[in-house]
């Protein structure tokens, strides 16, 4: 059974930092693209950032120059790096991937239980 598990949310001040994590296991032959999404109260869920297996990264306009996306392959996991947290940034991140389950399931996206991050003072 494939898992995604998420940690390092928490409450942190504006103008302050967090690293999430987010690990991938169970069975599977690889991973494509790994993400972060974000869905605040009363809000769709959005796009934070992505990264393919070969390290090209996307950002969504409102965290650029704020967040850094990395991933270890070897441990099948993604990071993201926020700085200058601001309070509308408060919301619920969710990792996802895009997972290789064969040639007969083919690739699958996967979410993680999500973690809640809070920009307060």
């Amino acid at each position: 059974q494939v898992q995604l598990v998420e940690s390092g949310g928490g409450l942190v001040q504006p103008g302050g930092s967090l690293r999430l994590s987010c690990v991938a296991s169970g069975r599977f032959f690889g991973i494509n693209v790994m993400g972060w999404y974000r869905q605040a109260p009363g809000k769709q869920r959005e796009l934070v950032a992505s990264i393919t297996s070969g390290g090209s990264t996307n950002y969504a306009d409102s965290v650029k120059g704020r967040a850094t996306i990395s991933r270890d392959n070897a441990k099948n996991t993604v990071y993201l790096q926020m700085d200058s947290l601001k309070p509308e940034d408060t919301a619920v991140y969710y990792c996802n991937a895009d997972l290789n389950k064969g040639f007969v399931s083919g690739h699958v996206a996967y979410w993680g239980q999500g973690t809640q991050v809070t920009v307060s003072s």
